[in-house]
């Protein structure tokens, strides 16, 4: 694996990578409080299978891409940042997966851009449509949401999270994910600006526009103890996907799926991927060489 910079008309967002250059490319987007590194056992077991795999640091937690209004990290910005991205890399279509916001990035994205996403792969968050109705009418769902109004109307947030060594930071992780994963991600976190831009996320207001049924290959990865999602929605995602789709459940794991359950995940997203469209030889993917920093 090997890190890179990738420049867009946004900024400059950081990025790790594997595997050859002529491989199938997979996008992996990571959720709030991590970075790309979150994706570090999914990416050594494609690019083992000969995928192109590449991770950014999304809008925010790239310090080159790191504005200060949260209007900036509205949905359809956060999008073009994925197309931005994959442009940049020269991939006409690609493989997309996401794990908590990034996975609903990458639910707009497949939406909104269903001739270059390839396969989608949601990972802990459901389809916006079936958690919107969700909200509205389940009040399990609701209350497991309630932590985000607090992180959107309270502006201590991020003083709160980081007091005392980042102790209530680090207590979101449940001591599901590798310590020296949360090490990483609390330092990325601690440095001036950082956490209040990734909290910026929740922040921005509702997405500017609608999304209905995503029409590309979809595996929805949902788990039993995600405290954050519930049954309801995780259900109810089927009904918003119109093209072939798999829904699978980790009994007894929490919400960081791909850390908690790296080796479930990565076998599920190769099984995923060869039954839409093989292994990980290349698929309209030119070869790439990649600035590294």
């Amino acid at each position: 694996m090997k890190e890179l910079t990738i420049s867009t008309a946004a900024g400059v967002f950081d990025a790790c990578a594997a595997g050859p250059p002529d491989g199938r490319p997979v996008l992996l987007l990571h959720g709030f409080p991590q970075t790309g590194l979150a994706w570090r056992r999914q990416m050594a077991a494609l690019a083992a299978r000969g995928f192109l795999v590449v991770a950014p640091d999304q809008r925010g937690y790239s310090p080159g891409v790191r504005p200060r209004r949260p209007g900036d990290y509205r949905m359809s910005l956060l999008v073009d940042d994925v197309v931005a991205i994959t442009e940049e890399l020269g991939w006409p279509a690609f493989d997309l997966a996401g794990h908590d916001w990034g996975g609903a990035v990458a639910w707009w994205t497949a939406h909104a851009h269903p001739g270059r996403v390839r396969t989608l792969t949601a990972v802990s968050t459901p389809h916006p449509g079936a958690l919107a109705a969700a909200l509205r009418t389940d009040e399990d769902q609701r209350g497991r949401s309630r932590y985000m109004i607090d992180w959107r109307e309270t502006p201590a947030t991020e003083e709160r999270m980081l007091a005392h060594d980042a102790r209530e930071l680090r207590a979101l992780y449940a001591g599901k994910v590798p310590q020296d994963g949360v090490e990483a991600y609390v330092r990325r976190l601690s440095r001036p600006g950082a956490l209040t831009a990734a909290l910026n996320w929740y922040r921005a207001g509702r997405p500017d526009g609608a999304i209905g049924a995503v029409q590309v290959p979809t595996l929805y990865v949902w788990s039993t103890r995600d405290s954050a999602f519930g049954p309801v929605p995780a259900r109810e995602t089927e009904r918003w996907v119109d093209g072939p789709y798999r829904f699978e459940t980790l009994q007894g794991v929490s919400h960081w799926i791909p850390e908690e359950a790296p080796d479930t995940l990565s076998r599920l997203l190769l099984e995923h991927l060869a039954a839409h469209g093989g292994h990980g030889t290349a698929v309209d993917a030119p070869s790439a060489d990649f600035p590294e920093r």
